[in-house]
């Protein structure tokens, strides 16, 4: 019982099965986080700046949620597929599924593959790491003028102009005291603690491609000293082949 366990504790990828945890905790807390944030968001739009959306309200979250659901699922079902990769890669399990040609073939085209999708969505994650920093920034801002402005002054957004539709009425970028709680507490507070945590997630979720590309670039080395292994025990079977075919001296 204690060798089959051991057995079965060399063929684990430990490595890609952290990294597997460190995505799908971080891309489950940023799906989350940003639906809120975004709802927030929304809504805030409406209510505060009145930027009216054109989509009806009961329909104003689903595209959100959906394109949330999909990158959650999409990164799930990628972190599953580099993990079953570092499976077959790993200990007694690498000897038996690479022993031919083929297979080895296959293996190190599949990991190269995978390499290359983790390398785009490492670029891609880091481009909405840098926009959520912004974002982030934005609503840290907001929150100093929540805490720092009278509450018997307006809080003027004119000078952020460019985030505003064109033909948008100055006194709709200014947010005086009748809606200041609805802005302050209602809105800001809660979406700016929302980006803080997405960002965060953000960057474990980076962290984690990036153990991915570590991880599959040492399982391609693998796969390919498995093939040069594979030729030495060639090699010796044919030496020893030879060896026993030889006529053995007599004293």
């Amino acid at each position: 019982m204690g060798r089959k366990c051991r057995d079965c504790m060399t063929r684990v990828p430990y490595a890609t099965l952290i990294a597997t945890l460190m995505c799908c905790v971080g891309v489950g807390v940023f799906c989350g986080t940003m639906y809120r944030g975004t709802t927030l968001t929304l809504r805030l739009f409406d209510d505060v700046f009145k930027l009216r959306i054109k989509w009806d309200q009961e329909y104003r979250v689903e595209p959100v949620q959906l394109t949330f659901m999909v990158v959650g699922a999409g990164m799930g079902g990628l972190g599953l597929m580099i993990l079953f990769v570092g499976c077959l890669s790993t200990g007694d399990t690498r000897n038996k599924v690479y022993r031919t040609w083929r297979g080895r073939v296959g293996g190190r085209i599949s990991c190269a593959i995978f390499m290359g999708i983790t390398y785009l969505l490492s670029l891609a994650w880091l481009l909405m790491f840098a926009a959520l920093i912004i974002v982030t920034l934005l609503y840290t801002l907001a929150w100093f003028q929540c805490m720092h402005v009278p509450h018997n002054e307006c809080i003027d957004y004119n000078q952020f102009s460019f985030m505003f539709p064109a033909g948008t009425p100055e006194e709709d970028k200014r947010v005086c005291s009748g809606e200041r709680k609805l802005f302050c507490k209602d809105y800001v507070n809660h979406a700016e603690i929302m980006f803080i945590l997405a960002t965060v997630s953000a960057f474990l979720v980076i962290l984690s491609l990036v153990h991915y590309l570590m991880c599959l670039a040492a399982n391609y080395a693998h796969i390919k000293d498995q093939e040069k292994f594979m030729d030495l025990q060639e090699i010796q079977f044919l030496h020893e082949s030879e060896m026993s075919t030889l006529p053995k001296d007599r004293f």
